[in-house]
């Protein structure tokens, strides 16, 4: 794969615009090991060779400081680059877009949910803010914050969580505590019109202090609630917050043995595969 895109980038650069200019220093072995290495990955020659030639050699490099002479590519080539490899990921069934998230701790009974179910969910949300216009409170599901930030990166959003690496996310993050559900700034009370909640445990003790922080954020007149939780936790989720399963099933990057279900306080049409409420009626 390095070779074929190494070849791209050669021939989109020797159909763009070149720009040379000589620099008296010649390359060190050292310096072209540097050079070679931060461009494709690994030194191809051991050969010392002047800036001029290198130049003509390979005319996808290109100077752009004599105090810091490494070659680079130009914004012409890079960007064909980024098409090139777009074009190959596509080819691949890979994405040069899908979400990285810190890795999963089992200790903080953290489980990532997959890109389909993520997008999925993202969509969803996307749509009630296009009626909404309301901030979107995303209560210990970084998976949803994360895939909501890529789909509409417009959309404000806080992600309320406990495991602190989630401050890379800066004014966004918001440290939460289930076990203490109310602890929370003061300007996030009633603040929300739309909340997806993910409960860490599935347990009737944490699904109801979880409902104690949804209640302390929505606005009542008017809440779209998107709950995620187990199967198991279908009637407490219904007494406590009056959610019901949709047909639409969760799946996480690495398998559960307990079953999960997305639960809404709204009917969803026919969107997320209907509202089993209706269903069974």
């Amino acid at each position: 794969m390095r070779r074929v895109v190494r070849a791209a980038v050669v021939r989109v650069a020797q159909a763009g615009s070149r720009q040379r200019r000589s620099i008296r220093r010649s390359y060190t072995k050292e310096d072209r090991f540097l050079s070679r290495r931060s461009i494709f990955g690994s030194p191809t020659s051991s050969k010392t060779m002047s800036v001029e030639q290198e130049e003509r050699h390979n005319p996808s490099l290109e100077v752009i400081d004599e105090e810091d002479d490494y070659p680079t590519l130009s914004e012409h080539t890079l960007q064909a680059l980024r098409e090139f490899l777009s074009e190959q990921s596509s080819a691949t069934g890979e994405s040069l877009e899908d979400v990285k998230l810190v890795a999963e701790d089992w200790r903080l009974s953290q489980f990532w949910y997959d890109r389909h179910t993520a997008e999925t969910i993202a969509e969803e949300i996307k749509d009630i803010f296009a009626s909404t216009r309301s901030p979107v409170a995303c209560v210990a599901c970084p998976t949803i914050y994360a895939y909501l930030k890529k789909i509409d990166p417009g959309i404000p959003v806080q992600l309320l969580e406990y495991d602190k690496r989630f401050e890379q996310y800066g004014s966004d993050y918001i440290f939460y505590d289930y076990n203490l559900p109310k602890e929370l700034p003061p300007e996030s009370e009633q603040a929300y019109k739309i909340i997806v909640a993910d409960p860490p445990y599935l347990s009737k003790e944490c699904l109801e202090k979880v409902a104690h922080t949804i209640s302390y954020l929505s606005q009542r007149e008017e809440l779209y609630l998107l709950l995620l939780t187990g199967e198991v936790q279908k009637e407490v989720a219904a007494k406590l917050l009056k959610v019901y399963p949709c047909g639409f099933r969760p799946q996480h990057t690495n398998k559960l043995g307990n079953e999960f279900r997305l639960f809404t306080n709204y009917d969803p049409g026919q969107r997320l595969g209907g509202w089993e409420q209706l269903r069974n009626l």
